[in-house]
Formats: C-alpha cells, sequence, structure tokens
C-alpha cells in the first residue's frame, strides 16, 4: 500500500496531474482519471494498476480527438495515429468502439465526404477515387456504396470546362492534348476524355463554328 503525499498540475499539460506516493514522483494521469484523488488517500497495487489503466483509454480517446478535430479520419489513420503514440492494441481497439458508439468513426460516412469533397475541390475519376479509399484502410463495400452515384462524364465535364478557360486561343490539337492530358491525369478514361474535350471545345468556340457554317453558306 501506498500513500498519496503530494498531486501537482502539469507544467506542460495542465489537464494532467502528477502523482506523488510516498514522496516520490509515482506516474501522471489525466484530470478525469484523478476526478476522486486526494492527498492521504492508500492506494493498492490493484488500485494503482486500475487507474494507470483507465488513464490509458483516456489518453487514446483524447488523443483520437485531436487527431479528428482537423478532419474526418478513417479508422485505419485514426488506429496509425495511436500507434504512433504508443497506444496498445486492446486499447487502440476500445478507443475506436467507443468513437463509434458516438458517431465520430464510420468509414461508410467517411467514404461519402472523401467523395463529396473530391468532387468539389480536387475531381477525379472513381478508378483514382477508389484507389485514394483503398490507402485509407476502407472497404470495397464502403467504397463502392459511396461512388454509386457519381456520374463520371458529368464530373469529368465539370472538371474540364473549369480548365479550359487556361487553354483559350490555342488551336484545336494542342486545345485538345493539354485537355485530354489534364483530365487523364486524373484517372478519367479515354473514352470518357474524348467525349467530353469535343463537347467542351464545341461549346467554347460556338462563336467560331457557326462562323465558319455562315462563310459556307455565302
Amino acid at each position: 500500500m501506498k500513500k498519496i503525499t503530494a498531486i501537482k498540475v502539469q507544467k506542460k499539460s495542465p489537464n494532467r496531474l502528477n502523482i506523488y506516493l510516498d514522496g516520490e514522483f509515482a506516474f501522471g494521469l489525466a484530470h478525469i482519471t484523478a476526478a476522486w484523488l486526494k492527498v492521504g488517500d492508500v492506494l493498492s497495487d490493484e488500485k494503482i494498476a486500475k487507474l494507470l489503466n483507465e488513464d490509458s483509454r483516456e489518453r487514446a480517446y483524447q488523443q483520437a480527438m485531436l487527431f479528428l478535430s482537423y478532419r474526418a479520419r478513417s479508422e485505419k489513420e485514426i488506429r496509425q495515429n495511436l500507434r504512433k503514440h504508443e497506444i496498445s492494441e486492446e486499447v487502440i481497439e476500445e478507443t475506436l468502439e467507443r468513437l463509434r458508439k458516438a458517431g465520430l468513426a464510420n468509414d461508410n460516412d467517411f467514404a461519402r465526404a472523401w467523395v463529396e469533397n473530391r468532387s468539389t475541390f480536387r475531381p477525379r475519376s472513381k478508378k483514382a477515387l477508389a484507389i485514394e479509399m483503398r490507402q485509407k484502410g476502407l472497404d470495397d463495400e464502403a467504397i463502392q456504396a459511396s461512388l454509386s452515384d457519381v456520374d463520371e462524364e458529368a464530373l469529368a465535364y465539370e472538371t474540364g470546362l473549369k480548365r479550359a478557360a487556361r487553354f483559350k486561343g490555342l488551336e484545336q490539337n494542342e486545345f485538345r492534348k493539354k485537355l485530354s492530358e489534364f483530365l487523364a491525369r486524373r484517372g478519367f478514361s479515354y473514352s470518357v476524355v474524348v467525349s467530353v474535350v469535343s463537347r467542351i471545345w464545341n461549346e467554347t468556340h460556338a462563336d467560331i463554328l457557326y462562323e465558319y457554317e455562315n462563310e459556307d453558306m455565302l
């Protein structure tokens, strides 16, 4: 049995406390874990082990919450981050289950959000999106569900139309070449690229085509 002789707030981590037993520093605990402790309490080895176990779980959860505060994450990303902070596998799995119950870890929701974000800010093909999501540890079911409503040709068209403004003034062959290469780099298939590039060229040069047609009629 050991007696708590001091409880001090950590200088670098105000949300954690240093616990001193029998006059010597013993371990650190989160405020929430140490909430009921006070100087003079006597702790058995069993109680100390329980406190450290609870603290490990709380530390893992708080680290996960910090990691999630920047953006949504897949379960694989959360797991990798906790491993970097030397959290045990058992505690990692318990933390993920806690996050799932709180609605903070859901690979299906993450997949849908990823596709929506990419389609808005960095559009790319279904194939490219699927590769990205597999790298984040998402399973095929979640990936396919998130891509089921994606109209790849419409996405390629919107993407190409925005980029086409940069190629204004180029001859047709050069315009097609540059825009095709741009869309291909984003993973769009050859057939989609050919169709979309032709459509964009015709739409953005409709006035020129109209003039040519009128000249032929003269």
